[in-house]
């Protein structure tokens, strides 16, 4: 995001919680929960675009696309699964092949406290075909390698509420998905993402 659009955007969300605080106070309540409501998607969306600034580059061989969000009730994984939260994600084109990779994050959806009893689960993953957990700094990924298909997919949840992952398509091995994960700047996301 522009930090012109990003300064608009901030003084929208200002002028919607005044108002929303105004009918509030006129006890028109249904008016107050619309502008709240207005000025929480808009708050979401500024806290998107600095998520978005914390997805790898592309690595060398390889051109990125610019991140793209979703949030509650938008477009995308999110919402086909109901899901809720915020979704974001950044593509990845091979350039001198057909690889691909995609890089989402999803943050604040019930769906991903399914994932955590995965992923608390080593048995669980042991007992999975093509599948492994890996360390990545101090945090447990894990990776799915599809050497028959040439699909790969890296999780990671952080925190509880955050479960980024790496999917690949046309690769030679599940490393360029482990990398780019690898790459991923976990302390900028916790940071950009915090309550």
């Amino acid at each position: 995001m522009l930090p012109a659009a990003h300064s608009v955007l901030a003084d929208e969300v200002v002028e919607q919680i005044e108002l929303g605080l105004e009918l509030y106070q006129e006890q028109e309540y249904g008016a107050a929960i619309t502008e709240l409501e207005f000025a929480i998607e808009d708050m979401r969306k500024l806290m998107s675009g600095r998520i978005a600034q914390t997805f790898p580059e592309a690595p060398e061989g390889w051109t990125a696309q610019e991140a793209s969000s979703s949030s509650a009730g938008g477009s995308g994984a999110a919402a086909m699964f109901g899901a809720g939260g915020t979704s974001l994600e950044r593509a990845y084109q091979q350039d001198d092949g057909n690889g691909q990779l995609t890089a989402s994050m999803m943050l604040d959806s019930p769906l991903i406290q399914s994932m955590g009893a995965l992923f608390n689960n080593p048995a669980m993953i042991a007992a999975q075909p093509n599948m492994e957990r890996i360390r990545l700094g101090r945090e447990a990924a894990v990776v799915k390698w599809e050497p028959e298909r040439s699909r790969a997919e890296v999780t990671l949840l952080l925190d509880g509420r955050i479960m980024m992952q790496v999917k690949g398509e046309n690769l030679d091995s599940q490393d360029a998905a482990v990398d780019l994960m690898r790459a991923w700047d976990l302390a900028a996301v916790r940071e950009q993402s915090a309550r």
